[in-house]
């Protein structure tokens, strides 16, 4: 089997005349923490909209384990194991964290989710979804309704409930976006801990959070690919530094530090 999980070639879209994404080519390799970054603007949620199919390409195909996905739904994508987070938390916030796992985990079953039936029918989930809180450090948590939980813990729950799901690849759309310091080190260190065995793509403005654990960048300029390859060569391609303007340029030398 490819060592290549994910595959866009010549990918594009076009709103109207306006192309927001341009003739991207983009490999993502199975078992890595794989990161899209750019400026404002640069097409990396349209980019992720077009893998999940929430948006259909104008031109250019995607490719998953091999498999031409180009045409098809999201509801497809999803049950070939491609699953998403948003900027914005989309957990049930009136839930408790373990009953938002539970969703998730309904999903094995095949059917739709069967918020009508019986909680005790549905006990039989709880072992799991106990370990997968565990797994992001919410079991202490179980019990507590997810409007009541700390930002950062409900991105930590969010990625539970995705986790839920089995993905094959975890798309995050800017996971620590709106933390305070120290959520960001620990939703940085969940994602590294989760990415074990698994494959992450993900959008992130915090550079410190790139560089200490994506193993390959991509940049994004104007829709295009400008500059891939480790943070280390990434970060200090001039053609990189020229697309952020010096508004980040600090950013991308001080992770370094």
């Amino acid at each position: 089997m490819s060592d290549l999980i994910l595959e866009t070639r010549d990918l594009s879209k076009a709103f109207k005349g306006f192309v927001a994404v341009k003739d991207v080519n983009l490999r993502v390799a199975r078992g890595s923490i794989h990161a899209l970054i750019g400026p404002n603007g640069a097409g990396k949620t349209t980019c992720f909209n077009l893998l999940t199919k929430f948006l259909t390409p104008t031109s250019g195909r995607i490719f998953f384990n091999g498999t031409d996905i180009t045409r098809e739904a999201p509801a497809q994508v999803a049950r070939r194991g491609i699953i998403r987070s948003f900027q914005i938390s989309a957990i049930f916030p009136h839930l408790t964290a373990l009953e938002n796992v539970r969703v998730g985990l309904q999903r094995r079953e095949g059917g739709t989710f069967r918020f009508w039936r019986s909680v005790s029918l549905l006990d039989r989930l709880n072992p799991r979804a106990m370990e997968l809180l565990d797994e992001v450090g919410l079991a202490g948590f179980a019990a507590t309704p997810a409007v009541q939980l700390p930002y950062g813990r409900k991105r930590a729950l969010e990625i539970a409930t995705t986790l839920a799901m089995e993905p094959e690849l975890m798309l995050l759309d800017e996971p620590t976006q709106g933390m305070g310091h120290e959520d960001v080190d620990r939703v940085t260190q969940l994602i590294r801990k989760v990415g074990a065995g698994r494959t992450i793509l993900m959008v992130e403005h915090n550079m410190k959070v790139v560089s200490s654990i994506a193993s390959t960048i991509t940049v994004l300029a104007r829709g295009m690919v400008l500059a891939e390859g480790p943070y280390e060569a990434v970060s200090r391609n001039p053609e990189v530094m020229q697309a952020y303007m010096g508004t980040v340029e600090g950013e991308l030398q001080g992770a370094h530090a």
